[in-house]
Parts: C-alpha cells; structure tokens; sequence
C-alpha cells in the first residue's frame, strides 16, 4: 500500500509489484481492492501484477501475469511459464551478476520479451549500458525501472507507456513496442538502504527453518 501512495504522490499512473518469489502482494492488494482480477485500473491508477523469480540463470522478471513457487528452475522453463500465462518474460539488471543478473551466453538462449536496460539500483552504471547495447543488438523492446524495495525509491526510474487502452492486457501489448524511459539513478543512501534490507531479508530467511528448508528443496 505504501508502494502505491508513494507512485500516486509521484505522478505514476501505475505500477508493476514483482516481488522475489511470490505473488502474495498480489493477492492482498486483491482484497484490499486497489487492484482488479479484470487488469483494469482503481480510482486511474492501474497495479500489474508480477514477480522476480530467482531463477537457476539469474533474476527474470514476469509482467502481468501470476506464477507458483519456481525459485531455483531453469530460466527457459520460467520463461515457457510466464508465457503460458499471458506475462511477459524480462530479465532486470542483466550483466550485474552482484545483483543475480542472467549472463549474456544464457540471454542469447531465452525467448524474452524485452530487456531492462535502466535499473536505478545497478551495481556499476555500466551494466545498464551493456544492457541497453544488448536490446539493441537484438532488436529487443526497453524497459527502464527503479527497483524499489521501499516507498522512498518509488518511481526513481520508470518507462513511460503511450498507449489508449490503460489496461494490463494494453500496457503488455505498449511494451512490446517502442517506450520512453525516465533514467535516474537511486541516491547513494537508498542504494544502501535496499542492500542493507536485502543482506536482513536473507539473513531471516537463514534462521526460519521453514523458509532455509523451502529454498533448499526449490519450494
């Protein structure tokens, strides 16, 4: 909820929520009504639902589209699932292999939708220009994206979609086509703030039996 007053105060229409693993935002953000089942918008403002799964290969981000548990599956076999489900298939922060990027000899073998050129949060800023020679390279649709893990970053980067239909189903068809993209780099104290929250995040998950268990098993 945070996340979404935070995109409204800075002037985004919208929103994808891709959270590591899970899409149990998407079903609470469901109840609480701020987003719809039919991908249409509340109150002008439209949530796509997604996730950024942890894949064998790296980070893959699903637009649009819901997905079970596949942490620790090829990124092929992610890729075929997202499609499966009407999502689109983009790799965040590819090269930043800090970050859990997907390598250039795995992205040459993935049928992804569009790659993320811009993330705010990088490790070196020169991933994202091997990113965006990369799209190029392969003719691939541009994204760009803040990589907000708290309401501060929200909307530090983003791509601008054009489009009449303000819809899930519109968005997707936008992106697959040519975007402008907002690029801006996270402050250097937000930066530190989503590493510090990614370093507790794991370490939780490491004292929680439950959890250590589900990732050793892939879920």
């Amino acid at each position: 909820e945070d996340l979404i007053a935070a995109a409204r105060a800075k002037g985004l229409n919208g929103i994808a929520i891709t959270d590591h693993n899970t899409c149990d935002a998407v079903n609470y953000l469901l109840e609480k009504g701020l987003m719809r089942l039919d991908g249409l918008p509340v109150n002008d403002f439209l949530v796509l639902p997604g996730v950024e799964v942890t894949t064998a290969d790296g980070h893959l981000l699903c637009i649009g589209a819901e997905l079970p548990y596949l942490k620790g599956k090829p990124a092929r076999e992610v890729c075929d699932m997202i499609h499966q489900r009407g999502g689109l298939a983009i790799p965040p922060h590819p090269y930043d292999l800090f970050r859990a990027g997907i390598r250039f000899s795995t992205l040459e073998t993935l049928p992804v939708d569009a790659i993320e050129v811009f993330n705010a949060a990088t490790t070196l800023r020169r991933y994202n220009r091997y990113a965006f020679k990369y799209a190029q390279i392969r003719g691939l649709p541009m994204t760009a994206a803040s990589d907000a893990h708290h309401a501060a970053a929200v909307g530090t980067a983003y791509t601008i979609v054009n489009t009449d239909d303000f819809s899930v189903k519109g968005i997707l068809a936008q992106i697959l086509k040519s975007n402008e993209l907002n690029q801006k780099y996270q402050t250097p104290r937000d930066s530190l703030r989503k590493t510090w929250n990614n370093w507790l995040r794991l370490r939780r998950r490491k004292k929680i039996p439950e959890l250590a268990a589900k990732d050793r098993n892939g879920g």
